[in-house]
């Protein structure tokens, strides 16, 4: 259930991320290109049903340093499934001798799942 993103699935995320309204809607919209770029570029892996996306996570590996998640989204109707750990969990696999980081902005999900904070990120302008 768990597969490698390729950029044919492109239009199924999409379907994803504008189904979420505001809080995703910057990759969607108007950056959509540049997002594009970015999972083809990045460790992604989906699931899939059929022919609709529930779920994707898009990550980096930092040269041994260590193995971020930049973004974790499951379609609505099918959270509280556990997916979204699953998904941790197959990427972590993937890496076993790397640290595993997930950037977050919905910290009490993460925390549910058992994962311990580690430090904070700061934006700078």
């Amino acid at each position: 259930m768990i597969q490698r993103y390729t950029e044919d699935e492109a239009c199924y995320v999409f379907d994803l991320i504008e189904s979420e309204g505001e809080d995703w809607i910057e990759y969607a919209l108007t950056k959509k290109d540049e997002y594009k770029r970015a999972l083809s570029q990045s460790i992604t892996y989906v699931m899939m049903d059929q022919k609709l996306c529930i779920g994707y996570i898009r990550c980096k590996e930092d040269d041994g340093f260590g193995v971020y998640v930049y973004d974790l989204l499951v379609r609505q109707g099918y959270r509280g499934h556990h997916y979204g750990k699953k998904m941790i969990e197959y990427v972590k696999s993937l890496y076993p001798k790397q640290d595993f980081y997930i950037m977050s902005d919905i910290d009490p999900y993460y925390m549910k799942q058992g994962y311990t904070r580690v430090g904070s990120i700061f934006q700078v302008k």
